[in-house]
């Protein structure tokens, strides 16, 4: 299997608030380039919580492989979106932690901040997060299972 066609089978649900809309387009047109498929779940809503739980159902639902949500700086969305059972959301400013929310956390959902990221940083962070895979068998693997073993305890889903 081709890179390409490895970065095709993997669906993106994207959504943001009113004070990210500009950045989220950004981020969109960079997923078009890097071959990525992809749903827009609106910016309009003023209440990011909102969008957090719609694209975080269908991540944790499985319709979507991963998340991307950005508001003003990433913490609301970050928070809303880890109340849905199976979100693990990462606030990511930089690039190595974007790389180590999926290679040592497992990520599924990403949140940037578009006051606190410049544009060019959070391509960036996007694009090392996409090419991003887990991998189990890691000294990460324990410390992973941990918090999903929790998660399936207290009836959230992973």
């Amino acid at each position: 299997m081709t890179q390409l066609a490895e970065k095709k089978e993997i669906t993106v649900a994207i959504g943001c608030d009113p004070n990210a809309s500009t950045l989220k387009e950004i981020i969109i047109n960079l997923l078009k380039e890097m071959g990525y498929s992809f749903t827009d779940f609106g910016s309009d809503d003023p209440i990011y919580a909102r969008v957090a739980f719609d694209v975080g159902e269908a991540v944790a639902a499985k319709s979507f492989d991963r998340g991307i949500l950005l508001c003003g700086t990433g913490i609301g969305m970050s928070i809303a979106a880890n109340k849905v059972p199976g979100v693990f959301a990462a606030l990511c400013t930089d690039t190595y932690s974007a790389e180590r929310a999926i290679k040592s956390n497992n990520s599924n959902v990403l949140t940037l901040g578009a006051f606190t990221t410049g544009t060019e940083v959070a391509k960036q962070i996007v694009r090392i997060w996409m090419e991003s895979r887990w991998q189990p068998g890691t000294t990460s693997e324990p410390k992973v299972a941990c918090y999903m073993e929790y998660a399936r305890k207290h009836q959230v889903k992973d």
